[in-house]
């Protein structure tokens, strides 16, 4: 968060903390918990992992040397002390769910080659990836290899595994060795069409369970928050490696939807688990829970993911108000900045409002990435009219002054998307990108939303007078449904947004005939 508004608050905090942790590492660069005994047993080099990520990128952002000294004397001790020379210990072992956990150091591990260019720290990649291999690892590469099943992976746990995911790409851009980019589409794939929720998270008791199995109450220990986020990483990670518009379409369906649904937003206690049926459970006092600083951490990425340069040119994938600069290549080949300022209400309606601005004029290519959900996309310069088709960008180049305005417009359809095996007698409704849901609190005269039916309607009526004033964002819609067999005017709103108040909550609606 730091690196995108250099608050002084913030400064000032990672400065303490980090200036205390660095006062914590032990002589032989131990950065962990557990005493000397007791080492290498539980959760301690997944700790090591994410001790080395937080110094590392505090590194990046400040340039504070020690900081990345301290992360090296920490690596450098998993190194001493893990691999497959004589004397070393066997890393998949040093922690839980098959070597899920201790192997995703690989992530730091290629970050620390990529920072200071040490083949020790490459090497050791290499080693975690045999290690991945043996018979007590979690055989990463084998099973996708042979089944393109993530539930043939170690024992599926979906979080540490979504981990290990991130580390193998970052080893791939170090590489190049394309094998691993074509396994992990393939678990992308997976994923992504098996074991992946209408709201963009996964996992049932924390793992990956089996093909279209989408249980969604709080009993179910569904999405967790963990999952949420390194769920949208991997795609940050496939969409920064193939510019693929897929992977975009995947980041926005997880934001809207679970991530911002995991964190209240009155009082920004998190919930460890989002069930899509029922009360979220917030809690700011979660103790040592990873999902906790996770959820927070993901929302953090949120501006990364609003746009960037794909092929050198700026691209729109997120449609938010906010500010872009950047350089961008124009058609003499030169480098020249350009600040885009975007303005709009959307995901309430489908208008944004793009200023351009260019050090110059100059000619280059602007991307405006159209959803697949979106109906009637069209950018509109002036004068000048662009269709988009779905799923693709709509790449605009023209010679561009400061002041140019584009207008982007798009219809936000309405779906009715099936509940399919798990709820095979429900339906959930969709608008844009966010799935709605019914807020109990909300809807007075209904004392249980069981009794609530869908009767094949599709049109929505704005009920946003009716949000209380302190209702975070201002969006609802009056569906017509069926309550204890007379019709009622059932209030919607997006499920991210649904349960602040801590109401009963429900995605998914009894179908009626």
């Amino acid at each position: 968060m730091y690196a995108y508004g250099h608050d002084p608050k913030l400064r000032q905090l990672m400065d303490s903390i980090v200036r205390t942790y660095i006062g914590c590492q032990l002589p032989d660069g131990y950065l962990g918990t557990y005493l000397e005994k007791d080492r290498w047993t539980e959760w301690d080099v997944w700790a090591h992992k994410y001790a080395i990520i937080g110094l590392v990128n505090y590194y990046s952002v400040t340039g504070y040397k020690p900081a990345l000294e301290t992360a090296e004397r920490a690596a450098d001790l998993i190194c001493r002390t893990f691999g497959d020379e004589a004397g070393q210990r066997d890393l998949m072992p040093a922690g839980e769910h098959d070597g899920l956990a201790p192997g995703s150091i690989l992530e730091p591990m290629a970050d620390l080659y990529r920072y200071t260019g040490n083949q020790k720290y490459l090497a050791f990649c290499r080693y975690i990836l045999r290690a991945y291999e043996q018979s007590d690892g979690p055989r990463i590469i084998s099973q996708l290899e042979k089944y393109g099943d993530v539930t043939r992976v170690g024992d599926a746990k979906a979080y540490e595994m979504l981990s290990c995911f991130l580390g193998i790409l970052k080893y791939y851009q170090l590489t190049g060795e394309e094998k691993y980019l074509r396994l992990l589409e393939t678990a992308w794939e997976d994923i992504r069409t098996l074991r992946l929720y209408i709201t963009g998270t996964a996992s049932d008791h924390e793992v990956f369970v089996r093909a279209g199995v989408l249980k969604a109450t709080n009993d179910d220990k569904m999405g967790e928050g963990c999952v949420t986020v390194t769920w949208i990483q991997f795609n940050l990670s496939l969409l920064r490696i193939t510019g693929e518009m897929k992977y975009a379409g995947e980041i926005e369906r997880s934001v809207y939807n679970h991530l911002l649904a995991a964190e209240n937003p009155q009082s920004g206690c998190v919930s460890y688990y989002t069930a899509l049926q029922g009360v979220k459970p917030y809690r700011c006092d979660q103790g040592y829970s990873c999902c906790l600083s996770s959820v927070p951490r993901g929302i953090s990425l949120i501006p990364e993911v609003i746009g960037g340069k794909i092929g050198g040119s700026f691209t729109v994938l997120l449609y938010e108000n906010g500010v872009a600069s950047m350089e961008v290549r124009s058609s003499d080949g030169r480098e020249d900045s350009l600040v885009v300022k975007s303005k709009t209400r959307f995901p309430e309606v489908g208008v944004v409002d793009f200023e351009v601005k260019p050090a110059k004029r100059a000619e280059f290519t602007i991307n405006f990435r159209v959803p697949e959900w979106a109906q009637n996309f069209k950018a509109i310069i002036g004068a000048d009219s662009f269709d988009g088709q779905k799923g693709e960008m709509l790449a605009i180049r023209r010679t561009w002054a400061s002041g140019d305005r584009v207008i982007v417009t798009f219809d936000m359809p309405v779906e009715v998307l099936p509940g399919r095996i798990s709820y095979p007698n429900a339906v959930a409704i969709k608008r844009g990108p966010q799935v709605l849901a019914i807020d109990k609190g909300l809807n007075e005269g209904i004392d249980s939303l069981v009794a609530v039916g869908h009767v094949n309607g599709l049109k929505l009526a704005d009920a946003s007078a009716i949000l209380p004033a302190d209702w975070g964002w201002k969006e609802a819609f009056y569906l017509d449904a069926t309550v204890g067999g007379g019709l009622k005017k059932v209030v919607l709103v997006p499920f991210a947004e649904a349960g602040q108040k801590s109401a009963e909550v429900a995605v998914w609606i009894a179908r009626r005939n």
